[in-house]
């Protein structure tokens, strides 16, 4: 449950005073400083520069600086430490942990079933630093000869990333550059109206999902020179009240087009001739 303090956070950077039941908040692992998969890494002492940068940024997805993308927003952020682990640098591992906000819309809904299903989990930044020294010798900017990767010596080459200038958005992505950065875990048991809030979500979607395929077959049948692949995307675009009337317009068009048949023909009614004895 969002505490008070937490919602005055998120009230911070929106426009309309927002409650608790508008707002679905998550805590992502934005970046640390261990070496990453491209042989680079923050500065430890630049990890809460960082923090304040990333305050206010939008998370989108695969990094597309596009307004249609933006999904959620940093409200708070902090510098994580765990003394007991080491990293490939040799100093304390220390993390920038980010909690973001986004609205409970029913164009959202999708998303945060995949994040507490754990399949939106990832998260990569995008962001500006001022320096990048090369770990073997000092030297900054890639002036050196040494290569990324390398040993020398006991030595691993790789560059640290120094003096953050500016935050420019957090994306969720498949393959991060940081492989521990992404979605954290929420610990704790699940309350009984959380509970009921995922069942629901649950449940409407599975609705909508249903509603998309029917309306699929039913355009199927109603023109059957239709590309089927094209149609289900356009349709998983649709909301619920778009997806009904274009499930009205084309049960109408196949209703015209294969009309009901009685079951029972009605017959003309004929005498036989020898009824005729019985009448009175």
């Amino acid at each position: 449950m969002l505490t008070k303090e937490e919602l005055d956070q998120i009230n911070r950077f929106s426009k309309a005073e927002l409650t608790a039941d508008q707002v679905y908040t998550f805590s992502v692992r934005l970046c640390d400083n261990e070496v990453d998969r491209d042989f680079e890494r923050f500065g430890t002492e630049d990890l809460d520069r960082l923090g304040e940068l990333f305050l206010g940024k939008s998370g989108i997805f695969d990094h597309q600086w596009s307004a249609k993308g933006q999904t959620a927003r940093i409200y708070r952020t902090e510098v994580v430490r765990e003394p007991g682990t080491v990293t490939a640098a040799g100093d304390e591992y220390r993390w920038l942990k980010g909690w973001a906000y986004l609205m409970r819309t029913e164009k959202n809904q999708e998303l945060i079933t995949e994040i507490e299903g754990g399949i939106k989990k990832e998260v990569s930044v995008g962001c500006s630093m001022g320096r990048s020294v090369c770990s073997v010798c000092g030297a900054e900017n890639g002036t050196c000869g040494h290569v990324k990767g390398q040993m020398y010596g006991e030595k691993l080459c790789f560059m640290e990333l120094k003096d953050p200038k500016d935050a420019y958005e957090w994306s969720f992505v498949a393959v991060p550059a940081q492989p521990r950065a992404g979605v954290v875990k929420r610990f704790g048991s699940e309350g009984t109206e959380l509970r009921t809030l995922r069942k629901q979500a649950e449940l409407g979607q599975r609705y909508l999902t249903g509603l998309r395929r029917e309306v699929v077959r039913l355009a199927m049948l109603a023109d059957g020179h239709l590309d089927g692949k094209i149609f289900t995307k356009a349709v998983g675009r649709l909301d619920e009240t778009e997806l009904l009337e274009l499930k009205r317009a084309y049960e109408a068009q196949i209703a015209k087009k294969f009309p009901v048949a009685p079951q029972l023909r009605q017959q003309a009614e004929t005498k036989r001739e020898d009824e005729a004895v019985f009448l009175v």
